[in-house]
């Protein structure tokens, strides 16, 4: 191979390195290290705020309150336990019932923690209980078991997705604990 051969070869070699490092450089720069979670800490504003608005969420449907409004996110979508999504404007109908037509009462949140994701990340998980009076008068005590995936935006709080389950036959709170 010629001196003017080995240049050449030299020169292609060199234009490729350089097309492909302009190519990948903007995606590795913006590639961010991966996020480790933090559970938050008692005494976190972010999370007492967070945890208050979900004690008010689950309290809406037996005492109704503005938190759908103020906290649920307009482009929200859940997943309900019967499997189907919903919207937010469900959530805003008024009189809407529990499946199967029942009423609810003695809705409260029985326990949540928050975990960050960052500074606009966080997911809220937890359980609570209602009491459901059917129309022909008799009750049932359901255990709603759910996470909530919640953003900052401009500095507000909002639940963009959620996915309750109904807590199986012979659940117990202590089965709800943090793995290791």
């Amino acid at each position: 191979m010629s001196l003017q051969s080995h240049i050449a070869l030299y020169r292609h070699a060199i234009a490729a390195t350089t097309a492909s490092a302009l190519l990948l450089a903007p995606a590795l720069a913006s590639a961010a290290p991966a996020r480790t979670g933090r559970w938050a800490a008692d005494s976190d504003p972010a999370a007492r705020y967070l945890l208050e608005q979900e004690r008010r969420w689950a309290e809406d449907s037996c005492t109704p309150s503005s938190v759908v409004k103020d906290y649920i996110a307009k482009d929200f979508i859940g997943t309900s336990p019967s499997g189907l999504l919903y919207r937010r404007s469900a959530m805003l109908t008024p009189g809407t019932a529990a499946p199967g037509g029942e009423k609810e009462r003695d809705c409260k949140l029985l326990a949540a923690k928050v975990r960050f994701y960052g500074p606009d990340l966080a997911m809220v998980y937890g359980y609570e209980s209602a009491v459901l009076v059917k129309p022909d008068g008799s009750e049932t005590t359901r255990v709603l078991i759910w996470t909530d995936t919640a953003v900052r935006r401009k500095g507000k709080w909002q639940v963009i997705a959620v996915q309750d389950m109904v807590a199986p036959p012979g659940w117990k709170p202590a089965d709800w604990r943090v793995p290791e």
